[in-house]
């Protein structure tokens, strides 16, 4: 079983290879070399990493869940650019997009249920961030707990909690700081946030606005101007330290108490008061925990499921049905009315509890509970999450949530206004008219698969998937060792094991 430590949000990944996945500088600095050669060596790594020619290593037990994590991270990114684009010039469909098929006489094919998950994802893929996140986060501590080795569990949860926020928060102060520096000292203009009038006010302005953002207990709005996707960071974070404090309570409780208080505490959270990010997490929790008891033969577990075990593929494939269902939730307005006058919806709207103010929350828990506890049961969807596609999305996950955004507002902004995607209502329209239908494309093809939006990303997707790259190796990456190395330093530089660096988080919709 593997010990990782890293939530769902975490996209750094190993720097030695794995499931073929793994990137390496080519060749070491040879002191023999001109300096010359090892600055172009640095240069050459930064920009373009050259890939492992070692043996690929086996995959770890829950290597799916990287793959998963990174590929609910690609429909983030195809979530925004395809409300983006469209949203540019026409507003309606949009909102299309948030709502179910048939929905006001539309039969959109990306609409359709189960289809619309590979254009509006992203919700779901935030919800699987906080599952995957609770449980990957307490799979060391729920060992140790299980193990009775109470003494390194404390040792386990303190460097936990204390890495925890320098992981998390660190990437963001790098990417948002040079993103906003770009704009300043390239003439760079993004329209989702324009710029100061000189880079000292727009350095301010950060600064304030970011420690606001990363204050923990922050009341109200937890949004940052300079790249809105973030605002699951923050949940991300409460949401840690919920898994670990509740290791550590249950800590001296039976098996039998402790998964009964896991299944209160869910029940608290999503049915009790508005805390869906935290029932999320403890799923992710009580997930782990029942897994590493089925594999103790002597270990207490509920004896109704063990006897589902005959069953288990029947009922794994209606979870994974039933997920791909609910995952497509009406999300455009919280009104549980709109959701209502969805088609197919009307019945289930019903099930929304009192508490829960955003009615996709609560559908989108049981979804996102669903398919995580199906993958791994189902082989074939569970190799697709071990591919070395995911296995490399899961690697730049955390930094491709960081960074789709600002390029989305920047080169995205300029390529869709070139091809026809025209924005005709906002401010500072003027600054992008040079842009408008520079190289226009036919707008045919069905919503959201148009010719229009698709040749776009030859461009826009390697970019991005290249700037995630480079930034998970050389922001994220180092993130989690300077954390590692601090904590070392606060307990005067002892024996403190080695983390692994993360597998590929956000992170968000």
């Amino acid at each position: 079983m593997h010990s990782r430590r890293d939530g769902l949000l975490d996209g750094a990944g190993d720097t030695g290879p794995r499931g073929g996945a793994a990137w390496v500088l080519d060749g070491g600095f040879g002191s023999a070399l001109p300096a010359k050669w090892n600055i172009f060596r640095l240069l050459r790594h930064i920009v373009w990493p050259v890939a492992a020619s070692e043996p690929s290593k086996p995959l770890r037990p829950t290597a799916y869940l990287d793959g998963l994590r990174g590929f609910a991270a690609f429909l983030v990114y195809i979530h925004h650019h395809e409300l983006w684009a469209h949203g540019a010039s026409n507003f309606a469909q949009a909102v299309a997009f948030e709502n179910a098929f048939g929905w006001r006489g539309d039969f959109y094919f990306s609409t359709f249920i189960g289809i619309r998950n590979f254009f509006t994802g992203g919700h779901l893929a935030v919800a699987s961030f906080y599952v995957i996140s609770g449980y990957v986060l307490t799979v060391k501590p729920l060992q140790l707990l299980q193990d009775g080795e109470h003494i390194k569990l404390g040792d386990n949860l303190a460097s936990a909690f204390f890495r925890r926020w320098f992981r998390l928060y660190i990437p963001l102060i790098v990417t948002t700081f040079i993103f906003v520096t770009s704009w300043h000292i390239f003439g760079i203009f993004s329209i989702a946030c324009p710029p100061k009038a000189t880079i000292g006010e727009e350095w301010w302005n950060w600064y304030v606005e970011f420690k606001n953002f990363s204050f923990l207990f922050k009341e109200g709005p937890i949004w940052v101007t300079y790249n809105t996707h973030l605002w699951s960071i923050p949940l991300e974070m409460r949401g840690s330290i919920l898994v670990f404090i509740a290791s550590l309570a249950l800590s001296r409780a039976t098996t039998k108490a402790r998964l009964l208080c896991e299944v209160f505490l869910v029940f608290y959270f999503l049915y009790v008061v508005d805390g869906f990010y935290c029932a999320l997490f403890m799923t992710g929790m009580l997930q782990c925990d029942l897994d590493l008891l089925a594999r103790r033969p002597d270990a207490y577990f509920p004896k109704f499921l063990r006897r589902l075990e005959p069953y288990k593929t029947f009922i794994y494939y209606h979870f994974f049905a039933f997920s791909m269902w609910w995952a497509g939730v009406p999300s455009a307005t919280t009104n549980i009315e709109d959701v209502r006058n969805n088609p197919g919806w009307y019945w289930l709207s019903y099930l929304k509890p009192q508490a829960v103010f955003d009615p996709k929350w609560f559908y989108l828990f049981w979804a996102s509970n669903m398919l995580v506890a199906a993958i791994p049961r189902i082989s074939w969807l569970k190799r697709f999450f071990e591919s070395r596609f995911c296995q490399f999305l899961g690697r730049i996950s955390f930094a491709l949530y960081l960074v789709h955004g600002p390029i989305l507002s920047t080169l995205g902004d300029r390529i869709y206004h070139a091809v026809g995607y025209v924005r005709t209502v906002g401010d500072h329209l003027d600054k992008l008219q040079w842009w408008a239908n520079l190289f226009p494309l036919p707008n045919t093809g069905p919503l959201g698969l148009e010719i229009r939006f698709l040749l776009p990303h030859l461009i826009l997707l390697p970019f991005t998937f290249w700037v995630a790259d480079v930034v998970t190796r050389m922001v994220d990456e180092p993130a989690v060792k300077f954390a590692a190395w601090l904590y070392k330093r606060t307990i005067g530089g002892g024996a403190e094991p080695k983390p692994e660096a993360p597998v590929a988080l956000l992170r968000v919709a």
